[in-house]
């Protein structure tokens, strides 16, 4: 846990006075807010377990959003920049920031590690000594962070720092070819079990699924136990504050169009620049400029020079700190949300 005075950014976790523990979504939020969403809710059935009180464990959007419209609605509103029901939990009622880098600091100084976390830590440490980014860059998120975590639960490290990004991810490539590293790509097997969880909140064909999947250096095994890598943007990297860019819902819309430039799509949030778009179906919308997604499935979807099809929410963006104006397709919202290969 961190100190209040923290700017929580992706990848972090809070604490609400309700004892909901919520992720921390995107980089840029409403002044006195932070936006997340519920991940371990308080549950006398649940099966993790921390300081007495036993959690559960929610999933998807649709998940997340019933429980609050059940228990605490007040925490969704309509924001008018991001023209979305959002979940925004007010800086007042955050009892505890959960810090990924400060975690990491925890396993590295402890002497008493249960399995799991010793596997995060050494997964952690040999991506270090692998492309010497500074420890203070690179964390440990989900459930380890939130000390939530079971016997089967994966390892979630997070990087920050767009040159320290760029460097891991580099490595990784690497490590998944060579086959004397503990960093395993997925088989067929660990697609389908992938694809069975994720289908429930994303719905696509199997081999779909498997095409893109397959290729990701995000996510694979490390001594034999998943890993998810969240690659995401400093502080100081941020130049945008909340109402510099403002978002207008247009519409639904499938699309196919020619990935311009993927050097963004790893990143969560990421983003496509794409060329020769045309729409599909729905909002007819021309000129459409880039696919966005603040879920980290749909990061490394695709390559620069692949033709796909997406299918999402059409976003108007204004940027007035440019005074510039175009069109995206966000992915991410909705189960029906997906982009695959043409």
């Amino acid at each position: 846990m961190t100190s209040m005075k923290t700017n929580p950014i992706e990848g972090y976790l809070l604490k609400d006075l309700n004892g909901i523990i919520f992720d921390v979504k995107g980089l840029v939020h409403p002044p006195g807010m932070v936006i997340a969403f519920p991940r371990f809710i308080p549950d006398s059935r649940g099966i993790r377990r921390d300081e007495g009180v036993t959690y559960k464990k929610v999933y998807s959007i649709s998940e997340r959003f019933k429980f609050l419209e059940r228990n605490f609605s007040k925490y969704i509103v309509y924001d008018p920049v991001f023209d979305e029901k959002l979940c925004e939990i007010p800086l007042t009622n955050v009892k505890h920031y959960y810090s990924p880098v400060n975690r990491l600091k925890e396993l590295q100084q402890s002497k008493k590690l249960g399995v799991l976390e010793k596997k995060a830590l050494r997964l952690l440490e040999f991506l270090r000594s692998h492309t010497n980014v500074p420890s203070g860059k690179l964390g440990i998120s989900g459930s380890i962070l939130a000390r939530l975590h079971t016997s089967s639960s994966d390892v979630d490290p997070v990087i920050y720092g767009s040159e320290n990004c760029r460097r891991v991810h580099l490595a990784l490539q690497s490590m998944l070819e060579n086959e004397d590293t503990p960093f395993k790509p997925y088989v067929r097997e660990d697609l389908r079990t992938l694809f069975d969880f994720r289908s429930k909140d994303t719905f696509m064909d199997f081999e779909d699924f498997a095409t893109v999947e397959s290729r990701k250096v995000l996510q694979g095994k490390f001594m034999g136990r998943d890993y998810f890598i969240r690659f995401v943007k400093d502080w100081n990297e941020i130049n945008e504050k909340y109402g510099d860019v403002c978002y207008k819902n247009c519409g639904y819309a499938k699309i196919e169009a020619t990935i311009a430039d993927d050097s963004e799509s790893f990143f969560t949030p990421c983003t496509y620049k794409i060329e020769e778009a045309r729409v599909v179906e729905g909002t007819k919308i021309e000129q459409i400029q880039e696919i966005a997604s603040f879920r980290g499935r749909f990061c490394e979807q695709a390559r620069a020079g692949e033709v796909v099809i997406a299918q999402g929410k059409i976003e108007h963006v204004i940027d007035k700190r440019q005074n510039r104006d175009y069109f995206r397709l966000l992915l991410g919202n909705r189960p029906t949300d997906y982009m695959i290969l043409a």
